[in-house]
């Protein structure tokens, strides 16, 4: 009896056999079951991403607000890498859920090989040369030297370390892909319990451990994440993976690292327009001074708690379109995407809501620095307000990726982020005499420009031809 015509299962049941991690012919199974299946791990995974983003800066809020503004410097230099790693991920995801599609799964393994190959040799050169130049990069980003002598031990460990979270992305990419979305989640809860526990340990000198400050949430950052790559090392190696990578996968195959590539300088675009035009805002905020960087910091952890679960459910659009183009069912590719769309804007539209009404007293969890909280809360009640667009958008975008078009949310990211939040973050903090909020507003504008873009791109179904 095939998937599809086996007998109904209910919510809960689907629920428990996702978190067993069973194996499932995902372009069989009825859709609805197939998106809970691959989100709720999914979903998971990217909660315990968000807890770790919040509990980091909970910590480094107790040594002031300059201790936050180096996180929040250093974050934004380290999205510039998480564009790298995440548009290489991109192209893990879609070419290894394909190769699973067409059931070819020693090709997966192949690209699985090349594709850790290639990440280790690329994050191996970015760490040495950013980790160098760590105290001048925190001074381009417009960091007095108060805060350069505070932050560059911090700068240089996350940095310098960046192949950590760099394999983290990247292995996680190809077990989504694969549809094994449980192994992913239980790297990422591993790998981020890890630095929740260790964290005060090493900022604040708990126990046996040594006082470093900001530092110590670098280095407790660090040993998570590595535990977490040899934990997902241990399983591509065949324990419990659908991809099992030997040996001779890593042995350098031109044309597998070309399609990579291909498809990954595309994605790298895609994210590094994204992320360099949140570089861009920190610029901008930074010369409204430490207190207006330090809120906007907290304010956006704290939506990206709310956002990184939303991921799951985008990511699971992303490996049915991939999976069900390679068994040639597009239509199936579709409805799974409108599945995934309906589900996130309802989820994320609660929780904007929750918000908007409780933006203050959330801020205040973080900061007892009144012009840092007044700050937090205008940029989190602001940036709060579009939460359904962001959630379509991200599922139209992910679709596209999932599908192998990595060029179409590149157009869109350079059209809705560089020409449109950038300079409108600019005219109205500074042309406008808004000052910090301006730029707060141009991020919930561009975002549903985005998404609206997104959707129409989408209707058009090109996607669907892609070739990988």
């Amino acid at each position: 009896m095939s998937e599809e015509a086996s007998p109904p299962v209910s919510f809960w049941q689907s629920v428990r056999q996702s978190l067993r991690g069973e194996e499932h012919d995902y372009t069989a199974l009825p859709l609805n079951r197939a998106v809970i299946l691959l989100a709720v791990p999914m979903v998971l995974e990217m909660v315990m991403e968000s807890l770790f983003a919040v509990a980091d800066v909970f910590w480094v809020s107790h040594l002031g607000k300059e201790a936050v503004a180096v996180v929040g410097l250093t974050e934004s230099v380290m999205t510039l890498i998480y564009a790298v790693a995440i548009g290489i991920s991109i192209a893990a995801t879609a070419i290894v859920s394909r190769r699973i599609g067409e059931k070819e799964p020693e090709l997966a393994a192949q690209a699985a090989g090349q594709i850790v190959l290639l990440g280790v040799l690329v994050a191996a050169g970015i760490g040495i040369l950013l980790g160098y130049f760590a105290p001048d990069i925190l001074r381009f980003m417009g960091a007095g030297e108060e805060i350069v002598t505070l932050g560059s031990g911090f700068a240089r460990m996350m940095l310098g370390g960046n192949a950590t979270v760099f394999l983290i992305f990247l292995i996680n990419a190809i077990f989504r892909g694969a549809g094994d979305a449980v192994i992913a989640m239980r790297t990422l809860w591993l790998a981020n319990a890890l630095n929740i526990v260790l964290g005060p340990c090493f900022i604040f000198g708990w126990w046996i451990f040594p006082e470093l400050g900001v530092t110590g949430a670098a280095v407790a950052t660090n040993i998570g994440r590595g535990v977490g790559v040899l934990y997902q090392l241990w399983h591509l190696a065949g324990h419990h993976s659908r991809v099992k990578v030997r040996w001779q996968h890593f042995k350098p195959e031109r044309e597998v690292i070309g399609a990579v590539l291909s498809k990954s300088g595309s994605g790298i675009i895609q994210l590094l327009i994204s992320t360099t035009s949140w570089v861009g805002l920190f610029k901008i905020l930074a010369l409204f001074g430490s207190a207006a960087l330090a809120g906007y910091t907290i304010a956006i952890r704290i939506v990206i708690f709310a956002l990184m679960p939303a991921w799951g459910l985008a990511n699971a659009g992303a490996t049915l379109v991939g999976q069900n183009l390679g068994a040639h069912k597009p239509e199936r590719a579709e409805a799974a995407v409108k599945i995934a769309v309906k589900s996130d804007v309802i989820v994320l539209s609660l929780i904007g809501i929750c918000f908007v009404v409780f933006a203050n007293p959330l801020i205040r969890l973080f900061t007892q620095d009144a012009e840092v909280a007044a700050f937090g809360t205008q940029a989190l009640w602001i940036v709060s307000l579009a939460f359904p667009l962001y959630a379509a958008g991200m599922c139209f975008e992910a679709a596209f990726n999932g599908s192998g078009d990595t060029w179409t949310p590149a157009r869109l990211n350079f059209l809705c982020l560089w020409l449109g939040q950038i300079p409108i973050a600019w005219g109205l903090s500074k042309s406008s005499g808004f000052g910090p909020v301006g730029a707060f507003i141009a991020v919930p504008v561009a975002y549903s420009l985005l998404a609206i873009f997104s959707w129409l791109l989408f209707k058009r179904g090109k996607w669907k031809s892609q070739k990988l």
